[in-house]
C-alpha cells in the first residue's frame, strides 16, 4: 500500500474511544421538576426485586439499544417507560459529560425537564419508589468523599519475563472517589452520585437564575 493510499483511506476518519466496542453503554437523564415553586431533582429507588443493585437510589435510564436514534433518545425512551410519561413530555434537554467507567460501561447523563409530580406514573418492576431534593439544598451540600483504591493483580501465567522489571514492574494504580449525599433517610452514591456532583458543579460555575424551568 502506498503511502498517499493510506493517508487518503483515513483522512476523514471520526476517532471514537479506544475499545469502545466492548463496553456496555448506557443513558440516563437527571429529571429536574418543579415542586413548591422551586427546582428538585428527582430521583429512583430501584425495585427490590431487582436482579442488579436493589434498593439504590439512581436516575432513571438504560442500555443504548441498537433501535435508539441516538444517546439522548435512549434516556428519554428509558425515562418515560419508568415513569409512565409521554417522551414529549420531557422537555429542555441538554448533555452532561460522558462517563467512562472502569467496570466496563459508557454512561450518557443528560438534563431534562419533567411534568408535575402527580402525572407521574412509576412502573414498579423497575421503580420501588420516587422522591424529589430541592435544587438549593444540594448546591448548599458538601458531599462526603472517600476514596476507592484499584489494586493490578496480572493473572498466573502473565509474561512477567516479557516486560523490564518483572515481577517487580512498576504498576501505575489508581484511585477513584466516591460522593455521598445524603437527604433525610436517602443515601445518593456511586454513579448517581458522580453525575449529580458534575451537574451541580456546572451550576456552581456558571451560576444562573434557578426560580423556575
Amino acid at each position: 500500500m502506498r503511502r498517499d493510499q493510506l493517508f487518503h483511506q483515513f483522512c476523514d476518519r471520526t476517532p471514537a474511544i479506544l475499545g469502545h466496542e466492548h463496553f456496555s453503554k448506557y443513558a440516563i437523564l437527571l429529571p429536574l421538576i418543579e415542586k413548591e415553586d422551586e427546582i428538585h431533582i428527582l430521583f429512583q429507588v430501584r425495585s427490590l426485586q431487582m436482579r442488579k443493585q436493589p434498593g439504590e437510589v439512581c436516575f432513571p435510564g438504560g442500555r443504548i439499544e441498537e433501535f435508539d436514534e441516538n444517546e439522548l433518545h435512549t434516556a428519554i425512551r428509558e425515562t418515560s417507560e419508568e415513569l409512565g410519561i409521554q417522551q414529549s413530555d420531557i422537555t429542555q434537554t441538554f448533555p452532561l459529560n460522558f462517563i467512562l467507567s472502569p467496570f466496563g460501561m459508557i454512561i450518557y447523563p443528560f438534563v431534562g425537564s419533567l411534568p408535575s409530580e402527580d402525572k407521574l406514573q412509576p412502573n414498579r418492576d423497575e421503580v420501588e419508589q420516587i422522591f424529589t431534593v430541592p435544587l438549593d439544598y444540594l448546591l448548599n451540600y458538601c458531599p462526603k468523599k472517600y476514596d476507592i483504591h484499584f489494586k493490578v493483580e496480572p493473572e498466573e501465567d502473565f509474561p512477567f519475563d516479557l516486560i523490564v522489571g518483572g515481577e517487580n514492574y512498576n504498576w501505575q494504580t489508581r484511585k477513584m472517589d466516591e460522593y455521598f449525599y445524603l437527604y433525610e433517610d436517602k443515601i445518593i452514591w456511586g454513579l448517581t452520585a458522580r453525575i449529580l456532583k458534575h451537574f451541580l458543579d456546572l451550576i456552581k460555575s456558571q451560576p444562573v437564575h434557578l426560580k423556575n424551568i
